[in-house]
């Protein structure tokens, strides 16, 4: 009725889609900050990342996940058990289809989980053409085209995370969907994830940059603690970040570190940057390469890891 007060809308939404399908990058831009590591290889988010959208009438807590895939491990396994446990708890999906790639069998592999998702608990699913911006209009349109074949979607719409083109109508259309609810989480918080798990993620980022593609795949980070200097001025703290690298093999450890080191000088470089920026306060970065072997199939390694 004109002149009601809208009721608040606060709720869960999964942005799903095959690895390197923009996910990380439209969550955040849907928050407006960066809670999700981005990287040009498959694989990059390793955890069910939330991040929190909050205006003055809707709160989006996104739930950023593992690409869904044909997995290759017990990593890979566990990953997209990780997914399915997450759909089954979230009040609207998100389904990302790049656009700059065609519809392929990896897509028709997720559609079909959310068909049998949809028969089951009636979640809706709102299919989302991102990186819009990387191809001309008739290509989009296309590939929108494709994207109603492949199912049944309760919407549709195209956007461009990097551009910003469209990410504000793409929250407006999932907050749509969400239920009648006060806010869940503080209007100024972004993320719930711990500090620890984000630092080894902005470890991680860097240490993906312009390695080869069989590698991201080896490639866990641990954080083993972060001790605050004693000695230091209140005005001017400094905490030692002690971080481990694991891989797989000796040679993927030679990778990582590159001649005389210097290829781990740069991610220490870049990471601490963002660690930084995350504590508030200026920090020494310790970090430690590691083989431990076939990680990604050892479920006494992976458990350690926190997979």
């Amino acid at each position: 009725m004109p002149g009601e007060e809208q009721a608040y809308r606060a709720g869960f939404v999964s942005i799903v889609g095959r690895p390197n399908a923009g996910k990380s990058t439209l969550t955040n831009a849907l928050v407006g900050s960066k809670v999700a590591i981005t990287s040009s290889k498959p694989q990059t988010t390793r955890h069910a990342i939330r991040g929190i959208r909050t205006t003055d009438d809707t709160q989006l807590i996104l739930v950023d996940t593992p690409g869904l895939h044909r997995p290759r491990s017990l990593l890979g396994q566990r990953l997209n058990d990780l997914v399915r446990e997450t759909l089954l708890s979230v009040d609207v999906i998100g389904f990302c289809l790049p656009s700059d790639q065609r519809v392929g069998p990896g897509d028709t592999f997720i559609a079909r989980d959310l068909a049998d998702l949809h028969r089951v608990r009636q979640v809706p699913v709102v299919a989302i053409a991102t990186k819009a911006d990387a191809v001309s209009r008739d290509r989009l349109a296309e590939h929108l085209v494709a994207i109603d074949q492949l199912g049944d979607w309760d919407a549709i719409i195209p956007c461009s995370a990097k551009s910003g083109e469209q990410v504000e109508e793409v929250a407006d259309l999932l907050a749509s969907y969400l239920p009648e609810s006060p806010q869940l989480y503080p209007a100024d918080q972004i993320t719930d994830e711990s500090t620890l798990v984000q630092i080894a993620e902005l470890v991680r980022e860097a240490a993906l940059e312009g390695v080869r593609d069989e590698l991201p795949h080896s490639l866990a980070v641990q954080v083993e603690e972060i001790v605050p200097r004693e000695d230091r001025p209140d005005d001017s703290p400094l905490s030692d970040v002690r971080v481990n690298v694991f891989v797989e093999r000796p040679s993927q450890k030679a990778i990582i570190i590159g001649r005389g080191g210097s290829r781990l000088r740069e991610v220490g470089t870049e990471a601490r940057q963002g660690i930084e920026e995350l504590l508030g306060h200026r920090v020494h970065l310790d970090l430690h390469v590691k083989v431990a072997k076939d990680w990604q199939r050892d479920p006494k390694a992976l458990d350690r890891l926190g997979f």
